[in-house]
């Protein structure tokens, strides 16, 4: 009985010791498929993080540090010798302001990281808050009067201004209001209602309290706010009118702001004997500035001479210490601040941005003319700092807040683009 014939194998090798030495790291070489993806969406996420900010973000946060940092440089300038002589440090007012941009440019930087609903659901809520503290101001001891205008908020060592507050809240919420409002504009009634009565009354409260120039701010940013809305130029007119008979009547009711007024045309203030000296003392730093200044640090005007040398008047400190080029520098950078703004209101698509953007130009851009046209004998005394770079802490937090907001709308606006561009280049799918 024969055997069944065998069916031949294929004889498989087992690789040697040495080749599985050499395999080995061959294959742990290799980075698996999801590690391939991971470090692939890791480079992908920081491309994006690195060109998620726009031009214009850039270019608005540059000025605005700049201007900080060059105010800083101005406040240690023209305060140092007041200083001493209040409280024998040189540096006191300095350190002071120092503390209060400690403060502004974190919450600056915070702010333009909020989300734009943010803003729409709680504006309410900052815009009460804010008119209660004037309340406060008004109506209780808390409240401190200085140079006339009952302006100011004293909670211990701490003094503030609620009307920097009221301003801050007041832009955002007319960004909400006729944003929301844009398709009924052309009709009277929904621009009064409730533009009118809300912000009237903000306007209002800051007015009781005998700040004359912080009110006109205010009316000239509400105005502006309302044009950039679309609102009808007539109405807008009829504003104007009102606003301004408004003033001629504040003006004239008290003694201090009519000496304002006959300083303004070269006669003199019994009320308010110092504004005579405050505006020749201005002239004279400006004129013994000339083209190249006198030398940072060493101008004569603020050795007594110059009253509110490193708030109001601190553009005639400027003038005399670096010059007729420092003072256009000064004026160069307002105008590199709103061609940004308007930049950024026209890379805008959302009306919420863009009312509220402008509205904040209005207020930062109008102030800053305000202060240096006091200065250069344009208009009469109103007493307004100049944005970012005159002392005054609560006037630089709100400032910077103010400027985070628009910052947190350049970075949407960029992104939204850049999502657009996305979308469109991806086509549609089969």
């Amino acid at each position: 009985m024969t055997s069944p014939p065998r069916v031949p194998t294929r004889r498989t090798e087992r690789p040697s010791a040495r080749s599985q030495q050499s395999a080995a790291p061959s294959a742990a070489s290799r980075p698996s498929a999801a590690a391939r993806i991971g470090a692939l969406t890791t480079r992908i996420q920081l491309g994006r993080g690195m060109t998620s900010e726009s031009a214009n973000y850039f270019l608005l946060l540059g000025i605005t540090l700049f201007m900080v940092v060059f105010g800083l440089v101005m406040v240690l300038s023209s305060s140092s010798v007041e200083a001493h002589n209040d409280d024998d440090n040189f540096f006191s007012r300095f350190w002071s302001q120092g503390a209060y941009t400690l403060v502004g440019l974190p919450l600056m930087f915070l702010v333009s990281r909020i989300p734009r609903g943010f803003w729409k659901k709680t504006i309410w809520f900052f815009l009460g808050a804010a008119c209660f503290l004037q309340l406060l101001v008004l109506l209780t001891p808390l409240g401190v009067e200085i140079g006339g205008n009952r302006n100011w908020l004293r909670i211990g060592s701490v003094t503030a201004q609620p009307s920097e507050a009221i301003k801050l809240a007041l832009v955002v919420w007319l960004g909400v209001v006729l944003a929301r409002k844009r398709d009924v504009l052309d009709q009277w009634k929904h621009v009064a209602v409730p533009v009118v009565p809300i912000a009237g009354g903000a306007v209002a409260l800051v007015l009781l309290g005998g700040d004359l120039g912080t009110t006109m701010i205010m009316a000239a940013l509400i105005l502006g706010a309302l044009y950039f809305a679309g609102v009808r130029l007539r109405y807008l007119l009829t504003g104007v009118v009102a606003v301004g008979a408004l003033a001629v009547m504040v003006a004239l009711s008290s003694a201090s702001r009519v000496g304002r007024i006959a300083a303004y045309f070269g006669g003199t203030s019994v009320a308010n004997p110092d504004v005579d000296w405050q505006i020749k003392n201005g002239f004279y730093a400006l004129a013994s500035g000339g083209v190249f200044g006198v030398g940072l640090g060493n101008s004569h005007s603020k050795w007594s001479w110059l009253p509110a040398a490193d708030t109001d008047f601190i553009f005639a400190i400027i003038g005399e210490e670096l010059g007729l080029i420092g003072a256009v520098v000064v004026l160069l950078l307002f105008v590199m601040l709103a061609v940004v703004f308007l930049r950024i209101i026209h890379a805008s698509t959302d009306p919420f941005a863009r009312v509220t953007t402008a509205a904040i130009m209005v207020w930062l851009i109008g102030q800053a003319f305000v202060n240096i046209a006091v200065v250069l004998g344009v208009i009469p005394v109103l007493g307004v700092p100049l944005p970012l770079i005159s002392a005054g802490g609560t006037a630089m937090i709100s400032s910077m807040i103010a400027i985070g907001i628009v910052l947190s709308f350049a970075r949407q606006s960029h992104r939204d683009s850049q999502a657009a561009s996305e979308t469109g280049s991806a086509g549609p799918r089969a």
